[in-house]
């Protein structure tokens, strides 16, 4: 039986054990099977039998924590905590299991490259929580962008609030809605009530979302807003992770999708989880266990095992082992959902070619650093390798201009590494000392542009080495000495990404957050209640509603559909 308690605790598991004799035995039956231990693999505890099965050493999928060089812990891909849904975080108790996150504030630091004025620093731009400071700041630039932007700030709040509801249920059960009996039908409308309530809190503010989630997003900056430093400062959470520019159709929607998060009640706030991303797996994990799941790393799953009645029976591993179990739950991507894992006999050819054409197009490359002194900008001078308040910001690299954007995405769709490409680094020890020795420091290099082939061919280590360089070239001129206080790096461009943590792509979300792969449509219409054409085997992962990035609302989600199907057998 799912009792209330289990679907209470339905919801995400990770974790960053090594152990392997802290492990329960496998067993060749379960209730459910998830396949992948990403923080959106889903579990089902209150009298379900569940195991999580991950191919890597670790668990956590995007969301891990390794210690890269000695005394180095990183925040090897995922590396930002914003867009875990507080109810989740509640029900799973996660602070109790372990979960501590450091805030931010400030938040968002953009130095510029140009030569100071009378023997002062270059200029700034450095945006927090104060009200009062970040109207300072921007009228360094504009006091017209100055007096705009508290108004901007309450605009983008209502749109992202209003979004809410979306998150936290799955979409609308369109055939539920449209067919079958009336009682049926009054039951499946029950969906409906998530986009009701969003445009209820939208009311006459329903055209200005339309407009935002369509158009690019310099449409809306520019008119908001005159200087350069501020409009390609809100531009880069309008490209982050995507394959777009900022004059690109849906990057309105990528924005919004960044500011709709919240963490400890601060609405668009992003933190550091201490010890890092793997973190939030563990916290998640210890929840899971609690409940009795057993989670198991170094267990790569083969294919699904598809009956004689084509429904899914379980997995078998790629060391011949099967494991029987009511429900499969996919936590990978749906390429390798669909492509790998499932035997091709049992989809039809149509739905096949329907998943080949999923966009999972990435310009993302990450370069984890470790450093033996904190960067000193030229733009905010710090004495001492003493941080200052910048540095726990995202810090924004080569993003004085929404020109630099453009350029840069421009070389990637031609085939080329970004020339100068987009930074945001961040520097978590400053606030978190549990990362790297005394004096020392992690810094995370999130890039853009780079495709995932380079002029048509596979990256070779001397294209990482020579893309790493050319970033690193860029942190120099920012901040002096950078290069010098290298100690170590490690360098994940796009097909890395895919390799190690089953990315396809390279991409962050597990497929583009475009407006074709967006709620009804994601990843693919008839997917989108997170059920397969295969009986019992359902997607819980990023790839489906409401995407990369919202930790544990897809798992979430799928909770509900998976429970209420069992609640029919």
């Amino acid at each position: 039986m799912w009792t209330d308690r289990g679907r209470r605790a339905a919801a995400v598991v990770g974790t960053v054990t090594r152990s392997r004799s802290s492990q329960a035995a496998l067993k060749s039956q379960y209730d459910a099977l998830v396949i992948g231990g990403g923080h959106n693999g889903l579990v089902a505890k209150g009298g379900v039998k569940t195991a999580v099965l991950e191919r890597r050493h670790v668990l956590g999928g995007a969301a891990v924590s390794e210690e890269l060089f000695p005394g180095f812990h990183f925040s090897r891909c995922s590396y930002l905590l914003s867009l875990l849904r507080p109810h989740i975080t509640a029900e799973l108790e996660l602070k109790k299991h372990g979960l501590k996150v450091y805030m931010r504030d400030p938040h968002a630091f953009t130095p510029m490259l140009e030569e100071g004025v009378n023997g002062a620093p270059p200029r700034s731009l450095t945006l927090g929580a104060d009200l009062a400071m970040n109207l300072r700041e921007i009228g360094k630039f504009s006091q017209k962008d100055a007096k705009a932007f508290p108004e901007f700030v309450a605009y983008l709040d209502k749109l992202a609030s209003a979004i809410h509801p979306l998150l936290d249920a799955p979409p609308v059960d369109i055939p539920g809605v449209t067919t079958g009996s009336l009682r049926k039908r009054l039951a499946a409308a029950k969906t409906l009530k998530p986009i009701v309530k969003c445009g209820l809190r939208l009311g006459r503010n329903i055209p200005d979302l339309y407009e935002i989630i369509t158009a690019p997003i310099m449409k809306i900056l520019n008119r908001w807003f005159e200087s350069e430093p501020l409009r390609a400062t809100l531009a880069t959470d309008a490209v982050i992770g995507a394959m777009i520019s900022p004059s690109n159709p849906g990057s309105g929607y990528v924005l919004l999708h960044h500011v709709m998060g919240e963490l400890e009640k601060d609405m668009g706030a992003w933190g550091y989880v201490e010890g890092g991303m793997g973190g939030v797996s563990n916290a998640i994990a210890n929840s899971a266990r609690s409940y009795g799941v057993d989670i198991f790393t170094e267990k790569d799953v083969g294919q699904v095992l598809v009956g004689s009645d084509g429904a899914a029976k379980g997995v078998v591993l790629k060391d011949g082992t099967e494991i029987h179990s009511k429900v499969v739950l996919s936590n990978a991507t749906p390429y390798v959902t669909f492509k790998n894992l499932t035997p091709q006999e049992a989809l039809s050819p149509e739905f096949i070619k329907a998943v080949d054409q999923i966009d999972y197009t990435s310009p993302v490359t990450k370069i984890n650093v470790a450093v033996d002194k904190l960067p000193n900008f030229l733009a905010c001078p710090t004495p001492d390798n003493k941080p200052g308040p910048h540095h726990q910001c995202s810090i924004h690299l080569n993003c004085e201009r929404v020109e630099l954007l453009e350029i840069a995405y421009k070389e990637a769709v031609n085939g080329r590494p970004s020339t100068r490409p987009m930074l945001e680094m961040t520097i978590p020890s400053v606030l978190d000392p549990t990362l790297a020795p005394p004096g020392c420091h992690v810094v995370s290099l999130f890039t853009q542009y780079t495709p995932y082939h380079i002029e048509g061919r596979e990256w070779t280590d001397q294209d990482r080495e020579a893309y790493a360089d050319t970033a690193f070239d860029w942190v120099e001129k920012y901040a002096p000495g950078f290069k010098a206080s290298v100690v170590g790096r490690d360098i994940l461009a796009p097909p890395d990404l895919e390799r190690i943590f089953g990315l396809t792509g390279g991409n962050i979300f597990h497929g583009s957050m475009s407006l074709d792969q967006l709620y009804l449509a994601r990843p693919l219409p008839s997917l989108s209640d997170y059920r397969s054409p295969i009986k019992g085997l359902y997607l819980c992962g990023s790839g489906c509603h409401p995407g990369g990035g919202v930790m544990g609302s897809p798992g979430w989600n799928a909770a509900l559909t998976v429970i209420a199907d069992l609640k029919r057998r």
